[in-house]
């Protein structure tokens, strides 16, 4: 199985960089793209793999 990014700031600057915008939120930051779901990153400096595995599918990174 491959490792996928577990820096949130690493995750954040992906999805900005690929037009995602952040709406806000309060224990999460929300991104939202038009064409996709909403996508939740966790306010932690390191994400879990799962998490970082259902981002990734989220975002469409393969």
């Amino acid at each position: 199985m491959p490792k996928f990014e577990d820096d949130r700031r690493k995750i954040v600057s992906r999805l900005e960089s690929e037009g995602w915008h952040n709406i806000g939120g309060e224990e999460h930051d929300n991104f939202v793209k038009a064409g996709h779901r909403k996508i939740q990153v966790p306010r932690h400096r390191v994400v879990t793999q799962g998490v970082a595995r259902s981002i990734a599918k989220a975002a469409g990174w393969k």
